[in-house]
């Protein structure tokens, strides 16, 4: 056994690539609702998912052109459910909320996932039950989150079926965030482990795609900006981000990596400041200090009770 430092100092260094890993896929996915909105013009949205995820089903083995053996038909199933939540369920919800509610919206709703996330650790991976402090910490990102995303507009629209379907989508997320971490002890390597989710997200999407009869003219394939958008979607938001994010729960524990949704709208706010030229109004900074102030909450919770990480040394 190491000594207590080096053990330490390892598990210090784990924590700094998960907390890197998690903070360059929310960077991407930041920006993933602006591209959806621009595919859906010319797609459908089983059509966006399928897609993107042949093209980061194809990267994956481009990257890494080795098969994973599963050692039992028990760990295929842990796969199977990822790959059905996470990709073909969660997706799917989302896009199609799209389609009837605002984008600000569905970003809202989709940021109480970490909140499902804690309640489903607690329940099936025996985390410690979520206790005052995070649900501080939820309620001050929460509220930096809706300054952020309803801050500009004070006509904020109300569609119950796009918004439940947000809900839906969030609660599919923080399973699949759990399934993740369960699929992480199993000791593979992530890209192998993100490219059998896939696999598995991709033949859920099959009977989907025959029911609702999908047709995608390859014309519309020559147009740069949808060309564009689809391999930033397949490339990076799902092929790169899917391992980052799968590589954060390894290392950072399902709860403390949801956390990082919080920064979804901060990481949209910043980029349309710097890229789009758009005003970060009052309300719109202190929504971002509230976000922030909630993740450090979060954090400290951490440190406090002598655990490195949710889910790492935490029982």
């Amino acid at each position: 056994m190491p000594p207590r430092p080096r053990r330490v100092q390892n598990m210090k260094a784990d924590m700094a690539r998960g907390h890197l890993a998690a903070f360059v896929t929310i960077l991407i996915w930041g920006t993933t609702f602006i591209s959806t909105k621009v595919l859906l013009r010319v797609f459908a949205p089983i059509e966006i998912l399928l897609i993107r995820f042949l093209i980061g089903y194809a990267a994956l083995w481009c990257v890494r052109p080795h098969r994973l053996k599963a050692a039992d038909k028990k760990q295929e199933k842990y796969f199977a459910s990822a790959g059905l939540c996470g990709i073909t369920l969660y997706y799917l919800l989302e896009n199609i909320a799209l389609t009837y509610t605002l984008a600000s919206n569905v970003g809202v709703i989709i940021s109480v996932a970490p909140f499902f996330t804690a309640i489903f650790a607690w329940l099936f991976l025996r985390e410690r039950r979520p206790g005052l402090p995070f649900f501080l910490s939820f309620l001050l990102a929460m509220a930096g989150v809706l300054l952020l995303s309803f801050g500009k507009d004070t006509n904020v629209q109300i569609n119950p079926t796009g918004d439940l379907l947000g809900v839906a989508a969030a609660v599919i997320w923080a399973a699949y965030s759990i399934l993740t971490k369960k699929i992480s002890s199993f000791g593979y390597h992530t890209i192998l482990t993100t490219r059998r989710i896939f696999f598995y997200g991709l033949v859920f999407m099959v009977p989907i795609s025959l029911a609702m009869g999908v047709h995608i003219d390859p014309a519309s394939l020559a147009d740069s900006g949808v060309l564009f958008n689809l391999l930033f979607l397949g490339l990076g938001a799902s092929a790169l981000c899917f391992v980052t994010w799968n590589t954060a729960v390894k290392h950072l524990g399902s709860v403390k990596t949801s956390m990082y949704i919080y920064m979804v709208p901060v990481i949209t706010a910043v980029t349309s400041a710097l890229i789009l030229h758009e005003t970060i109004t009052a309300a719109a900074a202190c929504g971002i200090v509230l976000i922030l102030a909630g993740l450090f909450l979060s954090e400290k919770r951490v440190q406090n009770r002598g655990c490195l990480i949710h889910g790492t040394g935490c029982k």
